[in-house]
């Protein structure tokens, strides 16, 4: 299936910019901090950038493995970086974030697959900022146990770990990754974060795309399987291709179908789910974490996160 076609209308956006984009660029590249945002091409990083939000990569901006869905640039990375985590906690403290999301690329050349580097990012940006949240979103460390406790007893509020697509699909999509392995990894943090205190209990997330040829029914085995991992956030999000070296989209998921998704995972007991074509595994990241943080009473009833989301922020 070719994507020389038009995309459908729900695949189109206004891309905002202005002044508040230009800063939040500005201060990442005064920093020389890399971003998902720009190295994985989002998009919604306009969007993003124009709220003065930006998702960190750290640990360099070139990955190890060869994943033929993501737009990060392959190579071999140097090494760690140890004034990273301060500049990083800088840029948080600038930019006023409440919650700060901390991804990296996947190092596979590092003992602990870089999970002290996490970790000192996240103590950096806790002592320099003591008012944000952290949320992070780690590679598999080869399933490495210890590096995973490395992350967790750091204390990060929002565990995440994606899985990205459905079983079948990772010898095409992730070929250097192990979708048994990933629910281990999202399990294991569950497990190790329950022992925290309960006001400060650590939320575990996942993520998936579709389009990518998977059916309706492997996408509720895998929400089914990251319930049964402890999994207590999920996001589903449309593949969109980043360069004509990528994999092609097979389909442009309509907006009842991720309508149908959210309604499902809800259903099978997830706190949260964000599902559209848009969304992205940071997308809206702090929001979703200051709406879960609300009492019972005062969540939408009867609509799902993304409804609820949308309309507040149009009351804004």
């Amino acid at each position: 299936m070719t994507e020389r076609r038009q995309f459908p209308g729900w695949l189109r956006k206004r891309l905002p910019g202005g002044p508040e984009a230009a800063r939040t660029r500005r201060l990442v590249e005064e920093l020389g901090l890399a971003t998902v945002c720009s190295s994985a091409k989002c998009p919604n990083i306009w969007e993003c950038f124009s709220r003065n939000v930006a998702t960190f990569m750290i640990l360099g901006d070139r990955c190890a493995r060869g994943c033929r869905f993501c737009g990060v640039a392959q190579g071999r990375p140097g090494p760690p970086d140890a004034d990273e985590p301060r500049r990083v906690a800088e840029a948080v403290g600038r930019l006023g974030l409440r919650h700060a999301v901390i991804t990296s690329v996947t190092r596979d050349d590092l003992a602990d697959g870089g999970a002290g580097h996490f970790a000192a990012t996240i103590e950096a940006v806790r002592a320099a900022n003591a008012r944000t949240t952290v949320e992070v979103l780690t590679p598999d460390f080869l399933g490495n146990a210890e590096a995973v406790a490395c992350v967790v007893e750091a204390r990060p509020e929002v565990f995440n770990h994606n899985v990205e697509t459905v079983p079948r699909l990772y010898p095409a999509v992730r070929p250097g990754a192990d979708y048994a392995r990933s629910l281990h990894v999202l399990s294991a943090a569950r497990a190790l974060g329950a022992a925290q205190a309960a006001e400060t209990g650590m939320v575990t997330k996942s993520g998936l795309m579709v389009g990518l040829g998977e059916r309706r029914e492997e996408v509720e085995g895998v929400l089914g399987d990251l319930r049964a991992a402890g999994v207590e956030v999920v996001t589903i999000g449309q593949y969109l291709r980043p360069t004509v070296r990528h994999l092609p989209v097979a389909e442009f998921v309509p907006p009842e179908v991720f309508g149908w998704y959210e309604a499902r995972a809800v259903a099978l007991g997830f706190a949260a789910a964000l599902c559209g074509p848009f969304v992205r595994s940071s997308y809206r990241a702090g929001e979703v974490v200051a709406w879960m943080r609300q009492p019972a009473g005062a969540k939408a009833v009867g609509a799902g996160l993304t409804s609820a989301l949308d309309s507040a922020s149009a009351l804004k």
